[in-house]
């Protein structure tokens, strides 16, 4: 057993190398452009898809998109060196590594794509993908719920960006970003610019969990804890926030647009800062400090001064080292300890002194102390407050309150559990993780230190040139200063120090109160149940009427859907003129029209079985014989050849069904023949209403001219079955294999029932 378990981590082992290897060499390949973009210079590949419609794989190397790309995959190292460890002996690991991976792929394809339908198709595969990773725990009812949450969520919204890519791309007439930016005039003007926000903001709200689509993330945290760290705090997440960064361009002269991302992203970060004090669960805490930096990033792309945008710039990438860094830090907590509860906790920092130093500099960059990263996004976070466009007040406010919360939340996940006595019993004793574990929350803390005493290393390489992309001009990005002298920004800093503290020693008592609140009132989790609850009445309702096991019913609720549909259609759309006096008809024309209508009323008033079913077979050679006068006695063979064969079949099989004399009192002939009579009306101005319109002679032409020359045929009927349309026919042959077999078993089975009952 021991050897097969050793076996078993050391074939982790290798596929965690593997994959860290992969994401390493595609960062070091994205770092080979960081030179040539931060001297201004755009990268742009593209290769045809579909170029008959637009569209296009084209990626584009520039500030933004190169920023993230580089975030993705070196994060996606550490944490793919991470899980080797954290889940290297787990028996399904090698699907876990496959599947990070592809995620990783999926969202560089989406921060790098320049077409608006290649970035849906890369958004979509970065929902299946998170699908997979968060409900890779799958035995769990909580995994599977919340994988299937966030797909819903996000899947939702996506469908309705989707909606807005196709009215941004007809707006702009075309669907290249760098085109639609240098068009930002045209697609402001047009009228359909209003549902082209909205709906592109739905997708991008979703995506990043803004209020009211925020409750998916938090529970999203069911999954591993390298899944936590790379989608949910530096990665996907994030993907609604590049979309709108992507397009700001375009779209931030709106005031639509400036107001509906400084109020949601407001509310969101405030929110999610007060319900991260209120978790005792360390990952948790994590998650809604993710929707505070989510909100805050939205905020600030809601404004458009330099300072606003160089603060946005500089958080997006405070943000990723310390998050991610945090979430490994939990990780290595509850593989030391077994636990994450902040209530227990406590007294680790001399059984795990490396997990501490990783702990303390990353929560320290979080709550923007200096000589930090994190003060510095934080400085230029109230620079850019003050400088709003909208209500100082009411921005510089829900910040200021944010940060705060946020200093207490840290000192919660870096300090307590290290630095306080325990509280309870932890499952196992206290022990570090293995290096593997280590490298990677204490390389980004050490990256947050770094950078914050030397802010030159990202100035010129990482903001100035997001700067560029959002703004048009590099030059436009403030400079990083970690120390910028005694003004407001630094004044505001030290109020939030001060609350913060205030509001860290009674943080228990607060967390009491905020959990009696929760409780007490619905959440969106609690809405989310109960809609999900509501569909599933609603199908079974539905179910129950559509579906009762009753073959009639099945036919009448399609025909009437046939009626409805057509005749709506007609009605909101209308006909125009239909020629409705008969041409050129024959004595033999009328002789074949009575034949049809004699033989429907037959069928309509027997009630013999045998009776109805001879008449439906003289309807049908009446439609053969419609087919010969027209000079297409190929098909009226056919016709001929399966009507014959439909009425044997149902012949036989009618002999052991129930007909209308053994159905009781009630006859359903008179609402059947009114079903008729309405889909006979609607397809008859279906038809009209196409004889009615010129015939579109492209097709035929095409075949005429084609099929001797290259399929070698003269019929060109059969030319177009064999050759052409070969993979249909062969599909159509399928089907009516299946239903010949089919009808054989139901036939058989009837039969031998028949002689056992006898």
């Amino acid at each position: 057993m021991a050897e097969a378990e050793n076996q078993e981590q050391s074939g982790g082992t290798q596929t965690g190398l593997a994959h860290t290897l992969v994401a390493a060499a595609l960062f070091l390949w994205f770092f080979g452009f960081l030179d040539r973009i931060a001297d201004g210079e755009a990268v742009r590949l593209a290769w045809d898809w579909a170029p008959s419609l637009g569209i296009s794989f084209s990626f584009v190397f520039d500030g933004l998109s190169l920023t993230f790309a580089l975030l993705i995959s070196g994060i996606g190292t550490l944490i793919h060196l991470y899980s080797s460890s954290y889940l290297g002996g787990h028996p399904q690991y090698r699907r876990f590594a496959l599947y990070l991976t592809a995620f990783m792929v999926s969202m560089l394809g989406l921060v790098l794509a320049d077409n608006l339908i290649a970035l849906f198709v890369f958004w979509e595969l970065t929902t299946i993908t998170s699908y997979l990773l968060i409900g890779f725990g799958h035995e769990t009812t909580n995994g599977r719920r919340s994988a299937l949450q966030a797909m819903l969520v996000t899947g939702a919204g996506a469908l309705a960006m989707l909606a807005g890519f196709i009215l941004l791309g007809r707006a702009a007439g075309t669907f290249e970003i760098s085109e639609i930016l240098l068009r930002k005039d045209l697609v402001l003007a047009h009228d359909h610019f209003g549902a082209i926000l909205i709906l592109v903001l739905l997708g991008a709200f979703t995506k990043s969990a803004q209020v009211p689509f925020h409750f998916w993330l938090p529970n999203a945290m069911a999954a591993p804890t390298p899944v936590s760290a790379f989608l949910h705090s530096a990665t996907m997440v994030k993907g609604g926030v590049y979309l709108m960064a992507r397009l700001y361009p375009a779209f931030s002269a709106s005031e639509v647009w400036v107001w509906t991302l400084t109020i949601f992203g407001a509310v969101t970060a405030v929110f999610a800062s007060v319900m991260a004090l209120r978790q005792t669960d360390l990952k948790q805490a994590l998650a809604y400090t993710t929707l505070m930096a989510l909100g805050t990033l939205t905020l600030y792309l809601g404004q458009s001064s330099e300072y606003a945008i160089t603060a946005f710039a500089t958080f997006l990438i405070v943000h990723s080292f310390y998050k991610a860094a945090l979430f490994l830090v939990v990780g290595a907590i509850d593989h030391g300890t077994g636990t994450r509860d902040a209530e227990i906790l406590g007294g680790l920092g001399r059984a795990m002194p490396f997990t501490a130093l990783a702990a303390a500099l990353a929560a320290a960059s979080m709550a923007g102390l200096p000589p930090f990263l994190g003060f510095i996004g934080k400085e230029l976070l109230y620079a850019g407050s003050i400088r709003v466009e909208t209500s100082v007040i009411f921005v510089t406010g829900m910040v200021l309150v944010a940060n705060a919360l946020m200093f207490t939340v840290s000192a919660i996940v870096a300090f307590r559990p290290f630095w306080r006595p325990s509280r309870g019993r932890l499952p196992v004793v206290p022990h570090e993780a293995p290096w593997q574990m280590l490298a990677g929350p204490l390389f980004l803390a050490a990256c947050g230190t770094a950078f914050g005493i030397f802010p030159g290393l990202v100035q010129h390489t990482i903001v100035d040139p997001i700067v560029g992309s959002l703004l048009g001009d590099p030059e436009k990005a403030k400079e990083l200063h970690l120390w910028a002298g005694i003004n407001v920004p630094f004044v505001l800093s030290l109020v939030t120090y001060a609350i913060g503290l205030a509001l860290y020693i009674p943080h228990q008592s607060i967390r009491g109160a905020l959990a009696r609140l929760d409780a007490a009132t619905p959440t969106m989790d609690d809405w989310w149940d109960a809609l999900l609850a509501g569909f599933r009445r609603f199908a079974r309702w539905l179910t129950a009427i559509l579906q009762p096991g009753d073959l009639r019913t099945y036919l009448a609720t399609t025909f009437m859907v046939v009626i409805f549909g057509f005749a709506g259609t007609m009605l909101v759309r209308g006909l125009g003129p239909l020629e409705l006096a008969p041409t050129n008809l024959q004595w033999s024309d009328w002789f074949v029209f009575g034949l049809i209508v004699g033989s429907t009323g037959v069928v309509v008033a027997t009630s013999s079985r045998i009776t109805a079913v001879a008449a439906l077979g003289v309807g049908g050679i009446g439609v053969a014989l419609t087919f010969i006068s027209f000079g297409a006695p190929d098909v009226a063979i056919t016709q001929l050849l399966v009507e014959t064969l439909v009425v044997v079949l149902v012949g036989v099989a009618m002999l052991r069904m129930p007909f209308l004399d053994e159905l009781g009192s009630r006859d359903r002939r008179p609402a059947d023949a009114l079903i008729a009579v309405g889909v006979g009306v609607v397809v008859s101005l279906v038809v009209l209403a196409v004889l009615a319109q010129p015939i579109d002679l492209r097709l035929t032409e095409y075949f005429e001219k084609t099929s001797a020359k290259e399929a070698f045929g003269q019929n060109i009927v059969n030319v177009i079955l064999v050759d052409f349309r070969a993979l249909d026919t062969f599909g159509e042959i399928s089907v009516v294999l299946i239903a010949g077999l089919a009808s054989y078993a139901l036939l058989r089975t009837t039969v031998k029932h028949g002689r056992d009952e006898e």
